[in-house]
């Protein structure tokens, strides 16, 4: 297949992603069935904003331009080990080296076993030619390079194991925002849906947020309530319920709207149901306490307006994807197309 059949193929993927195929949204609740994290409403807003911003012609195009790419003359083996977390994730790295022309071995996560099969098997009915660029495995060998979200860069195991291949073994990333107290509702609403989309269980989820000393929580957790039928997920609730009684019997201190669990902490990374913060004095400074360990373990930093030395975006806009969005701000186009310069295995 050309490069021109590939993105034709995958704009006919976006197409399919948001037309509420029956037999999409069979494999939606079957899904769901299986993993109650990964809801129908869920999957369904995740396939409708990747077709919708990533999957169509125009983005498509422009993303391949910014490469200037060549057809490849090589095909490389590379794997994808998916993480499951969220509905359809590592479907982008799949796109990725489809796009670049090499085969993908995909181990799928046990969390989400439907989804992202169904997807690859459409595309070989659509055109049988794109069988031979996608293989799914449960044992991952005879790869030449691999792609990985589930935490491994924490794992030395992972580390020793891969040392000797081309990879991208991503970090754990959380997300986080910086508010000044004088957030509009629509900001904070907006907010929210950085906070509880996926129940947080995203790395592009808010899991801290940063406040001037003094800020005043209740506009906040009205704001929040708003998205209180997260509770109705019962995998959410018993998450919800263990953390407000381990915050009782340990005496700490917290606010709580029916949904959430705030309390202050030092800690980027919280609990299921749970929001962290820190109180600051002059936002000014976070460029210069945070060192770059610090913020590779962000990816994205929340604020309705700009800070001197650090890359932000508003509210809302965490749950946004592209094409060029890509894990760890490391390039994954680049990487695949720099594979051809590597000895066939």
């Amino acid at each position: 297949m050309t490069i021109d059949q590939r993105l034709k193929l995958l704009v006919q993927l976006g197409d399919y992603l948001q037309s509420g195929d029956e037999l999409l949204q069979a494999v939606m609740h079957r899904t769901a069935y299986n993993n109650k994290w990964l809801t129908i409403d869920n999957c369904k807003k995740v396939a409708q904003d990747i077709g919708k911003n990533c999957l169509n012609q125009t983005a498509l195009q422009n993303w391949i331009k910014h490469y200037n790419y060549q057809e490849n003359t090589t095909s490389k083996k590379v794997a994808i080990l998916l993480s499951g977390n969220v509905p359809f994730a590592g479907l982008q790295d799949i796109i990725a080296v489809f796009a670049a022309g090499h085969q993908s071995l995909v181990k799928i996560a046990d969390s989400d076993e439907y989804l992202i099969p169904h997807l690859i098997k459409q595309m070989m009915v659509w055109n049988p030619a794109s069988a031979s660029f996608f293989e799914i495995r449960d044992f991952i060998k005879g790869y030449d390079a691999i792609l990985t979200n589930n935490k491994g860069n924490e794992n030395p195991y992972f580390k020793k194991y891969f040392k000797d291949y081309p990879s991208l073994i991503r970090k754990e990333q959380t997300s986080i925002a910086i508010l000044d107290g004088q957030e509009s509702d629509e900001e904070l609403a907006a907010l929210g849906k950085d906070i509880f989309a996926n129940y947080g269980l995203g790395k592009e989820n808010i899991s801290k947020i940063y406040v001037p000393e003094g800020y005043d929580f209740h506009p906040l957790l009205e704001a929040l309530h708003e998205f209180n039928d997260v509770i109705l997920n019962s995998k959410y609730k018993n998450n919800f319920d263990y953390n407000y009684s381990f915050y009782l019997l340990n005496n700490r201190k917290y606010h709580a709207n029916g949904c959430i669990l705030i309390s202050e902490s030092k800690l980027l990374n919280s609990r299921i149901a749970c929001l962290h913060y820190e109180f600051y004095q002059d936002a000014g400074t976070f460029a210069v306490k945070w060192d770059k360990k610090f913020l590779e373990g962000i990816k994205y930093i929340v604020s309705r307006q700009a800070i001197n030395g650090l890359s932000t975006i508003l509210p809302g806009a965490t749950q946004i994807p592209s094409l060029f969005n890509y894990a760890d701000d490391v390039d994954t186009m680049e990487f695949l197309m720099e594979l051809e310069t590597i000895k066939q295995t």
